[in-house]
């Protein structure tokens, strides 16, 4: 029976096993010797750019329902972003990362929250209840969602003035300082 296009589609796993594959033979191309290796890599360039201008050929004739679709694709998404034409700016995205983190954070007692994106640097807001361990597997989970809808970015940080830390304890203050009574007795 003849493959129809539907079935060569290939799934997440395999266009993760082929992305892989990809750069292993990119690295043994840019590691090989001799004169052949310059034009291997040229030729790739070229055929990336090729398909990139092919991609921005269909965004450019696309409906808006069609470029939400492809944007919101994963790996269209990223092949978008190669080429500088995804449609939703990075902010947008790295915003859009974060709130779907929110529910499941606040369920565990925590929020995070995105303070703003400058210089290609996004920076969050984040609190966990828990010890430090809780807190850097957040900041990692924040890192990555971030960085996978808006991976031309150079990074995630914490923003300014945020420590982090939510506290669950009473100030010491508080429990040795007694207001003073309405007799006027210390």
């Amino acid at each position: 029976m003849p493959e129809t296009p539907e079935s060569a589609r290939l799934d997440e796993a395999a266009v993760a096993e082929r992305l892989s594959r990809i750069d292993r033979l990119l690295e043994q191309v840019q590691g090989a010797p001799g004169p052949m290796t310059g034009a291997a890599i040229e030729a790739v360039q070229a055929l990336t750019e090729v398909y990139g201008e092919a991609l921005a050929r269909v965004l450019d004739g696309a409906d808006d329902r069609l470029v939400d679709r492809m944007a919101g694709d994963e790996l269209i998404g990223h092949l978008l972003v190669l080429h500088g034409i995804h449609p939703e700016p990075p902010e947008r995205r790295a915003a859009r990362a974060v709130a779907g983190l929110r529910p499941a954070v606040r369920e565990r007692g925590g929020d995070v929250e995105l303070a703003a994106v400058e210089e290609g640097v996004a920076r969050v807001r984040v609190s966990a209840k828990g010890c430090g361990t809780s807190s850097a597997a957040l900041e990692e989970a924040v890192r990555e969602a971030v960085l996978a809808l808006a991976p031309e970015l150079s990074g995630v940080e914490r923003a300014p003035g945020d420590d982090g830390r939510r506290t669950a304890f009473v100030p010491v203050e508080s429990l040795t300082l007694r207001p003073a009574s309405a007799g006027g007795r210390s």
